[in-house]
Protein backbone atom coordinates (compact mmCIF):
# COMPACT_ATOMS: atom_id res chain seq x y z
CA UNK A 1 0.00 0.00 0.00
CA UNK A 2 1.44 3.51 -0.82
CA UNK A 3 2.73 5.43 2.01
CA UNK A 4 0.05 8.12 1.09
CA UNK A 5 -2.78 6.12 0.59
CA UNK A 6 -2.08 4.50 4.15
CA UNK A 7 -2.19 8.09 5.46
CA UNK A 8 -5.72 9.14 4.16
CA UNK A 9 -6.88 5.98 5.39
CA UNK A 10 -5.49 6.72 9.04
CA UNK A 11 -7.23 10.41 8.48
CA UNK A 12 -10.49 8.61 7.95
CA UNK A 13 -10.79 6.49 10.61
CA UNK A 14 -9.78 9.72 12.79
CA UNK A 15 -12.49 11.36 11.66
CA UNK A 16 -14.98 8.46 11.87
CA UNK A 17 -13.74 8.21 15.45
CA UNK A 18 -14.86 11.93 15.78
CA UNK A 19 -16.96 13.50 18.16
CA UNK A 20 -18.33 16.18 15.70
CA UNK A 21 -19.77 19.10 17.65
CA UNK A 22 -20.97 20.86 14.36
CA UNK A 23 -23.79 18.28 12.81
CA UNK A 24 -26.63 20.90 12.66
CA UNK A 25 -24.06 23.34 10.62
CA UNK A 26 -22.79 19.92 8.32
CA UNK A 27 -26.35 18.51 7.59
CA UNK A 28 -27.49 22.63 6.53
CA UNK A 29 -24.65 22.72 4.14
CA UNK A 30 -25.69 18.96 2.88
CA UNK A 31 -29.53 20.52 2.34
CA UNK A 32 -27.87 23.68 1.01
CA UNK A 33 -25.91 21.74 -1.57
CA UNK A 34 -28.81 19.77 -2.78
CA UNK A 35 -31.02 23.37 -3.42
CA UNK A 36 -28.34 25.00 -5.04
CA UNK A 37 -27.95 22.19 -7.45
CA UNK A 38 -31.46 21.22 -7.83
CA UNK A 39 -31.27 17.24 -6.48
CA UNK A 40 -33.60 15.61 -3.75
CA UNK A 41 -30.37 14.06 -2.92
CA UNK A 42 -26.68 15.48 -1.33
CA UNK A 43 -24.36 13.19 0.53
CA UNK A 44 -21.18 13.93 2.70
CA UNK A 45 -18.90 10.70 2.14
CA UNK A 46 -15.81 8.82 3.87
CA UNK A 47 -14.19 6.38 2.42
CA UNK A 48 -12.00 4.07 3.75
CA UNK A 49 -10.16 0.69 2.16
CA UNK A 50 -13.29 -0.71 1.31
CA UNK A 51 -16.52 0.78 2.88
CA UNK A 52 -18.19 4.09 1.70
CA UNK A 53 -19.52 5.77 4.80
CA UNK A 54 -22.39 8.27 4.79
CA UNK A 55 -22.41 10.43 8.02
CA UNK A 56 -24.60 13.15 7.05
CA UNK A 57 -27.30 12.49 4.12
CA UNK A 58 -30.63 13.94 2.62
CA UNK A 59 -33.40 11.63 0.53
CA UNK A 60 -31.04 9.05 0.96
CA UNK A 61 -31.63 5.52 2.25
CA UNK A 62 -27.91 3.78 2.86
CA UNK A 63 -25.72 4.81 6.01
CA UNK A 64 -22.60 3.06 4.36
CA UNK A 65 -22.36 1.21 0.23
CA UNK A 66 -19.43 -0.89 -0.63
CA UNK A 67 -16.24 1.41 -1.66
CA UNK A 68 -16.29 -0.37 -5.65
CA UNK A 69 -20.12 0.71 -5.63
CA UNK A 70 -19.33 4.47 -4.40
CA UNK A 71 -19.41 7.05 -7.46
CA UNK A 72 -17.15 9.13 -4.80
CA UNK A 73 -14.41 6.21 -5.31
CA UNK A 74 -13.46 7.96 -8.58
CA UNK A 75 -13.92 11.58 -6.79
CA UNK A 76 -10.87 11.04 -4.67
CA UNK A 77 -8.86 8.95 -6.86
CA UNK A 78 -8.68 11.59 -9.78
CA UNK A 79 -8.77 14.55 -6.69
CA UNK A 80 -10.71 16.56 -8.93
CA UNK A 81 -14.46 17.76 -9.47
CA UNK A 82 -16.99 14.89 -11.11
CA UNK A 83 -20.03 15.06 -12.91
CA UNK A 84 -21.68 12.56 -14.91
CA UNK A 85 -24.50 13.93 -16.72
CA UNK A 86 -26.71 10.02 -17.44
CA UNK A 87 -25.64 6.67 -15.61
CA UNK A 88 -26.74 5.09 -18.66
CA UNK A 89 -24.63 6.69 -21.12
CA UNK A 90 -21.36 6.25 -19.09
CA UNK A 91 -19.85 2.63 -19.17
CA UNK A 92 -18.07 2.87 -15.87
CA UNK A 93 -21.42 3.12 -14.19
CA UNK A 94 -24.28 1.74 -16.59
CA UNK A 95 -23.66 -2.06 -14.22
CA UNK A 96 -23.15 -0.23 -10.99
CA UNK A 97 -26.31 -1.54 -8.40
CA UNK A 98 -27.02 1.96 -7.10
CA UNK A 99 -27.74 2.63 -10.97
CA UNK A 100 -29.39 -0.42 -11.32
CA UNK A 101 -31.03 -1.11 -8.15
CA UNK A 102 -32.09 1.34 -5.39
CA UNK A 103 -31.46 4.60 -5.15
CA UNK A 104 -31.34 3.99 -8.99
CA UNK A 105 -29.05 6.95 -9.85
CA UNK A 106 -29.14 8.90 -12.88
CA UNK A 107 -27.30 11.92 -12.27
CA UNK A 108 -23.76 12.38 -10.10
CA UNK A 109 -21.56 15.43 -9.43
CA UNK A 110 -19.17 15.49 -6.67
CA UNK A 111 -16.14 17.35 -5.30
CA UNK A 112 -13.19 16.05 -3.34
CA UNK A 113 -13.07 16.84 0.75
CA UNK A 114 -9.45 17.53 1.05
CA UNK A 115 -7.44 18.32 4.03
CA UNK A 116 -4.75 20.87 4.34
CA UNK A 117 -2.29 18.62 3.51
CA UNK A 118 -3.65 16.97 0.72
CA UNK A 119 -5.48 13.93 1.83
CA UNK A 120 -8.91 13.36 -0.12
CA UNK A 121 -11.26 11.62 2.35
CA UNK A 122 -14.29 11.63 0.60
CA UNK A 123 -16.92 14.09 -1.44
CA UNK A 124 -19.64 15.98 -1.37
CA UNK A 125 -21.92 14.83 -4.03
CA UNK A 126 -25.88 15.20 -5.38
CA UNK A 127 -27.93 12.87 -6.45
CA UNK A 128 -30.73 12.73 -8.91
CA UNK A 129 -33.43 10.33 -10.08
CA UNK A 130 -32.90 11.93 -14.03
CA UNK A 131 -30.04 13.32 -16.45
CA UNK A 132 -29.21 16.26 -15.04
CA UNK A 133 -26.44 19.14 -15.61
CA UNK A 134 -24.91 21.53 -13.35
CA UNK A 135 -23.74 25.18 -14.41
CA UNK A 136 -20.35 26.67 -13.67
CA UNK A 137 -21.64 28.45 -10.79
CA UNK A 138 -23.58 25.54 -9.37
CA UNK A 139 -19.85 23.80 -9.69
CA UNK A 140 -18.06 26.15 -8.04
CA UNK A 141 -20.59 26.46 -5.20
CA UNK A 142 -20.38 23.00 -4.39
CA UNK A 143 -16.51 23.31 -4.19
CA UNK A 144 -16.93 26.01 -1.84
CA UNK A 145 -19.43 24.01 0.25
CA UNK A 146 -17.01 21.25 0.64
CA UNK A 147 -14.00 23.37 1.44
CA UNK A 148 -16.70 24.62 4.12
CA UNK A 149 -17.29 20.86 5.20
CA UNK A 150 -13.58 19.99 5.96
CA UNK A 151 -13.48 23.28 7.62
CA UNK A 152 -15.64 21.99 10.14
CA UNK A 153 -14.28 18.82 9.78
CA UNK A 154 -11.08 19.51 10.69
CA UNK A 155 -11.85 21.95 13.73
CA UNK A 156 -13.12 19.39 15.71
CA UNK A 157 -10.49 16.94 14.94
CA UNK A 158 -7.92 20.22 16.06
CA UNK A 159 -10.24 20.40 19.07
CA UNK A 160 -10.54 16.84 19.72
CA UNK A 161 -6.32 16.72 19.54
CA UNK A 162 -5.97 19.78 21.93
CA UNK A 163 -8.14 18.09 24.06
CA UNK A 164 -5.85 14.54 24.24
CA UNK A 165 -2.63 17.12 24.37
CA UNK A 166 -4.16 18.33 27.54
CA UNK A 167 -5.38 15.79 29.13
CA UNK A 168 -1.87 14.31 28.01
CA UNK A 169 0.19 17.00 29.56
CA UNK A 170 -2.46 17.02 33.15
CA UNK A 171 -1.38 13.25 33.72
CA UNK A 172 2.31 14.14 33.45
CA UNK A 173 2.06 16.91 35.58
CA UNK A 174 0.18 14.35 38.02
CA UNK A 175 3.09 12.33 37.46
CA UNK A 176 5.15 14.52 38.06
CA UNK A 177 4.03 15.68 41.11
CA UNK A 178 3.50 12.02 42.34
CA UNK A 179 7.39 11.39 41.84
CA UNK A 180 8.27 14.61 43.41
CA UNK A 181 5.52 13.77 46.74
CA UNK A 182 7.24 10.57 47.31
CA UNK A 183 11.06 11.27 46.34
CA UNK A 184 12.75 12.36 49.76
CA UNK A 185 15.10 14.76 47.99
CA UNK A 186 14.34 18.26 47.98
CA UNK A 187 13.36 19.14 44.10
CA UNK A 188 12.85 22.46 42.23
CA UNK A 189 11.98 23.64 38.92
CA UNK A 190 12.95 26.81 38.03
CA UNK A 191 12.00 28.98 34.54
CA UNK A 192 14.49 31.17 32.93
CA UNK A 193 13.98 34.47 35.11
CA UNK A 194 14.62 31.72 38.15
CA UNK A 195 11.16 31.17 39.72
CA UNK A 196 9.53 28.29 40.51
CA UNK A 197 7.65 26.36 38.23
CA UNK A 198 7.42 22.88 39.94
CA UNK A 199 8.54 21.68 43.31
CA UNK A 200 8.60 18.79 45.34
CA UNK A 201 7.01 18.10 48.98
CA UNK A 202 10.26 17.18 50.17
CA UNK A 203 11.69 21.13 49.43
CA UNK A 204 8.08 22.62 50.26
CA UNK A 205 8.29 21.76 53.61
CA UNK A 206 12.03 22.23 54.11
CA UNK A 207 11.40 25.96 52.86
CA UNK A 208 8.02 25.71 55.27
CA UNK A 209 10.70 24.60 58.23
CA UNK A 210 13.04 26.91 57.61
CA UNK A 211 11.73 30.53 56.33
CA UNK A 212 7.94 29.96 57.05
CA UNK A 213 6.92 30.38 53.49
CA UNK A 214 4.82 28.41 51.67
CA UNK A 215 6.09 28.02 48.68
CA UNK A 216 3.96 28.49 44.97
CA UNK A 217 4.41 28.52 41.26
CA UNK A 218 6.12 31.82 40.35
CA UNK A 219 8.13 32.59 43.60
CA UNK A 220 12.00 33.66 43.05
CA UNK A 221 14.45 31.30 43.89
CA UNK A 222 16.74 34.44 45.01
CA UNK A 223 13.96 35.06 47.80
CA UNK A 224 14.56 31.67 49.46
CA UNK A 225 18.61 31.75 49.54
CA UNK A 226 20.57 32.91 52.20
CA UNK A 227 22.33 36.02 51.67
CA UNK A 228 25.75 34.71 51.94
CA UNK A 229 24.68 31.95 49.72
CA UNK A 230 23.22 34.23 47.20
CA UNK A 231 25.74 35.01 45.15
CA UNK A 232 27.05 31.48 44.45
CA UNK A 233 23.64 30.33 43.71
CA UNK A 234 23.27 32.61 41.20
CA UNK A 235 26.27 31.91 39.43
CA UNK A 236 25.57 28.39 39.52
CA UNK A 237 21.95 29.14 38.02
CA UNK A 238 23.91 31.27 35.52
CA UNK A 239 25.81 28.43 34.61
CA UNK A 240 23.02 26.04 34.32
CA UNK A 241 21.39 28.30 31.77
CA UNK A 242 24.92 27.99 29.53
CA UNK A 243 24.69 23.99 30.05
CA UNK A 244 27.01 24.03 32.87
CA UNK A 245 26.27 22.07 35.97
CA UNK A 246 27.25 22.55 39.51
CA UNK A 247 27.43 20.39 42.42
CA UNK A 248 28.20 21.99 46.38
CA UNK A 249 27.85 21.21 49.71
CA UNK A 250 25.90 23.78 51.84
CA UNK A 251 26.34 24.14 55.76
CA UNK A 252 22.77 25.39 57.12
CA UNK A 253 22.66 26.52 60.79
CA UNK A 254 19.40 26.89 61.70
CA UNK A 255 17.07 27.13 65.25
CA UNK A 256 20.83 25.61 66.67
CA UNK A 257 20.79 22.62 64.39
CA UNK A 258 23.44 22.35 61.87
CA UNK A 259 22.64 20.77 58.42
CA UNK A 260 24.60 19.39 55.26
CA UNK A 261 23.15 19.33 52.22
CA UNK A 262 24.64 18.22 48.41
CA UNK A 263 23.38 20.73 46.00
CA UNK A 264 23.14 19.90 42.00
CA UNK A 265 22.28 22.91 39.43
CA UNK A 266 21.73 21.45 36.53
CA UNK A 267 19.94 22.78 33.12
CA UNK A 268 16.36 21.84 32.63
CA UNK A 269 15.80 20.54 28.99
CA UNK A 270 12.63 20.04 26.81
CA UNK A 271 12.39 16.82 24.48
CA UNK A 272 14.16 18.99 21.76
CA UNK A 273 17.07 19.35 23.81
CA UNK A 274 16.69 23.25 24.45
CA UNK A 275 17.40 24.46 28.02
CA UNK A 276 14.40 25.88 29.22
CA UNK A 277 15.07 26.93 33.18
CA UNK A 278 17.23 25.34 35.82
CA UNK A 279 16.83 22.09 37.67
CA UNK A 280 17.86 22.31 41.88
CA UNK A 281 18.14 19.61 43.22
CA UNK A 282 19.09 18.75 46.94
CA UNK A 283 19.63 16.02 49.78
CA UNK A 284 20.30 16.36 53.30
CA UNK A 285 23.72 14.58 53.82
CA UNK A 286 23.85 16.19 57.62
CA UNK A 287 24.25 12.20 58.42
CA UNK A 288 26.92 11.41 56.57
CA UNK A 289 28.89 15.05 57.38
CA UNK A 290 27.98 13.52 60.88
CA UNK A 291 29.38 10.06 60.31
CA UNK A 292 32.70 11.51 58.62
CA UNK A 293 33.69 13.37 61.49
CA UNK A 294 32.81 10.31 63.11
CA UNK A 295 35.41 8.18 61.39
CA UNK A 296 37.98 11.04 61.39
CA UNK A 297 37.07 11.45 65.11
CA UNK A 298 38.03 7.95 65.73
CA UNK A 299 40.96 7.65 62.94
CA UNK A 300 42.38 10.51 65.58
CA UNK A 301 41.85 8.15 68.72
CA UNK A 302 43.73 5.06 66.39
CA UNK A 303 46.15 7.25 65.85
CA UNK A 304 46.79 8.62 69.43
CA UNK A 305 46.75 4.81 70.51
CA UNK A 306 49.06 3.97 67.77
CA UNK A 307 51.67 6.92 69.03
CA UNK A 308 51.25 5.86 72.74
CA UNK A 309 52.09 1.88 72.27
CA UNK A 310 54.62 2.94 69.61
CA UNK A 311 56.45 5.62 72.16
CA UNK A 312 55.58 4.75 75.50
CA UNK A 313 55.01 1.05 75.44
CA UNK A 314 57.79 -0.23 73.07
CA UNK A 315 60.43 1.58 74.58
CA UNK A 316 60.39 -0.80 77.71
CA UNK A 317 59.89 -3.55 75.59
CA UNK A 318 63.15 -2.20 73.73
CA UNK A 319 64.99 -2.22 76.62
CA UNK A 320 64.19 -5.66 77.85
CA UNK A 321 64.76 -6.55 74.47
CA UNK A 322 68.39 -5.16 74.66
CA UNK A 323 69.05 -6.43 78.27
CA UNK A 324 68.57 -10.14 77.08
CA UNK A 325 70.21 -9.84 74.59
CA UNK A 326 73.26 -9.00 76.23
CA UNK A 327 72.90 -11.79 78.57
CA UNK A 328 72.42 -14.09 75.75
CA UNK A 329 75.52 -12.71 74.27
CA UNK A 330 77.18 -13.54 77.96
CA UNK A 331 75.82 -16.96 77.50
CA UNK A 332 73.48 -17.23 80.56
CA UNK A 333 70.41 -17.05 79.02
CA UNK A 334 70.39 -20.97 77.77
CA UNK A 335 71.05 -21.51 80.99
CA UNK A 336 68.00 -19.90 83.15
CA UNK A 337 64.92 -21.40 82.14
CA UNK A 338 62.77 -18.04 83.68
CA UNK A 339 64.76 -15.48 81.65
CA UNK A 340 64.10 -18.18 78.45
CA UNK A 341 60.69 -17.78 79.59
CA UNK A 342 60.77 -13.95 79.62
CA UNK A 343 62.76 -13.29 76.12
CA UNK A 344 59.76 -15.39 74.97
CA UNK A 345 56.60 -13.48 76.25
CA UNK A 346 58.69 -9.91 75.29
CA UNK A 347 59.05 -11.30 71.81
CA UNK A 348 55.27 -11.94 71.38
CA UNK A 349 54.65 -8.69 73.42
CA UNK A 350 56.75 -6.98 70.43
CA UNK A 351 55.32 -8.54 68.04
CA UNK A 352 51.40 -7.55 69.32
CA UNK A 353 52.78 -3.76 69.19
CA UNK A 354 54.02 -3.68 65.67
CA UNK A 355 50.26 -5.20 64.57
CA UNK A 356 48.36 -2.81 66.43
CA UNK A 357 50.55 -0.18 64.78
CA UNK A 358 50.31 -1.28 61.65
CA UNK A 359 46.38 -1.45 62.06
CA UNK A 360 45.60 1.66 62.54
CA UNK A 361 48.15 3.36 60.25
CA UNK A 362 46.34 1.53 57.49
Amino acid sequence: MPKRELERLQAVNRFLKLKISKEEELQEIVSLAADICGTPTALITLIDSDTQYIPFKQAFNFETTPRSHAFCTHVIEQADFLMVEDTEQDLRFLANPLVTEDPHIRFYAGTPLTTQDGLHLGSLCVINQTPGTLSKEQQQMLQILAEQVIQLLEFDASLEMLKDQFLSAKKEELTMHSFFDSCACAHLLLDLDFKVTAYSKAMSDFIYEHHGIKINSGYSIMELIDPIDRERVTSACNNALQGISTKMERHIEFKNKSYWWDVAIDPARNPDGEIIGVSYNGSDISERIRQKASAEAQRLKLDEIAFNQSHQLRRPVATLKGLLTLIDIEGELQNCGPLKEMQHYVEQLDNKIHLIVDYTNH
